[in-house]
């Protein structure tokens, strides 16, 4: 696994090292935007719609739309000085019971492991967990996004999960059509419960499958099979400027060689100009007389 982050999860004067390790892993088939003329992947190129022109990256600065057409522009130094002051620690402020948390405040999990000689401390932090029956409520800043997290025991291992900040989940009250009361028929309530009574199992996630993702990519196995016409590949890129311009340089040396011909009478390939008769009169500076016709200059 790659490391993503290095810190410690700091809670009281415990100071605990750990290594952070993403949890889990897009198994998306992702597809790509295809010129069905060539077969040639089509490319996202940054540009400005007012300047009609391409913009690179020493052009771009980042800014908030304070209203429709008007933006507050930061630089980077901007951003770096307003980052939290400590972004290599885990600080848990609170512990809590799991089940206080509703799912809707998570984001996303990683897997924390003990770094260097932290293996004490992190094992002490895991079985208190574990023996308590609490988890960690920390702070965190990943990426110079700052997040909630929840620190918790999973097996032999301290688990992260990132969480979102109350404000940013929007209000019930925003969800139109909601019922005011639920009044319903205790007969067909009755019916309901036992249904789910007999569908009530314990969890198992190795039961459940990406059924689209396993059947797009048996799709895509029988188009490589039949290699018909919704197979394409894409033209070879042409040659780049560099090896174009040793081909000039090439082509240059060889117009130039000494003791040919008209060697001298063109510069990189163009063509003498002026009349035979102001050429005649001509002498090139810094020296008395006209140089032997062929001679290199």
């Amino acid at each position: 696994m790659h490391t993503v982050w290095k810190g410690a999860i700091s809670f009281g004067l415990v100071h605990v090292p750990v290594k952070m390790f993403t949890a889990t892993e897009d198994k998306d088939v992702h597809l790509r935007m295809i010129h069905k003329e060539c077969g040639t992947p089509i490319s996202n190129v940054r540009t400005c719609a007012h300047c009609e022109k391409e913009v690179g990256w020493e052009e771009i600065s980042k800014g908030y739309e304070v209203e429709k057409g008007r933006f507050v522009l930061f630089e980077s130094d901007e951003l770096e000085a307003i980052k939290p002051e400590n972004t290599r620690t885990i600080q848990i402020l609170d512990f809590v019971d799991l089940t206080e948390i509703d799912p809707l405040y998570y984001q996303k999990a990683y897997y924390l492991s003990p770094d260097q000689a932290g293996s004490g401390a992190y094992n002490l932090l895991l079985e208190a967990m574990r023996q308590s029956g609490k988890i960690g409520i920390a702070k965190i800043a990943i990426r110079s996004k700052s997040s909630l997290a929840a620190i918790r025991p999973l097996e032999n291992c301290i688990c992260m999960e990132t969480m979102h900040f109350p404000d940013e989940i929007r209000p019930l009250q925003q969800v139109p059509n909601l019922p005011e009361q639920t009044t319903v028929n205790e007969r067909e309530l009755s019916m309901a419960k036992l249904l789910i009574d007999q569908l009530s199992t314990p969890f198992d996630p190795m039961k459940y499958t990406d059924d689209y993702r396993i059947a797009l990519q048996d799709a895509i196995q029988r188009k490589i099979s039949g290699e018909g016409v919704d197979v394409v590949t894409a033209p070879a890129a042409e040659r780049t400027n560099v090896i174009d311009l040793m081909a000039a340089l090439q082509a240059s040396l060889e117009a130039v060689k000494p003791g040919e011909p008209g060697a001298a009478a063109s510069k990189a390939g163009e063509p003498e100009t002026g009349s035979p008769t102001d050429r005649s009169k001509a002498k090139p500076r810094g020296t008395r007389g006209r140089k032997k016709e062929g001679a290199v200059p």
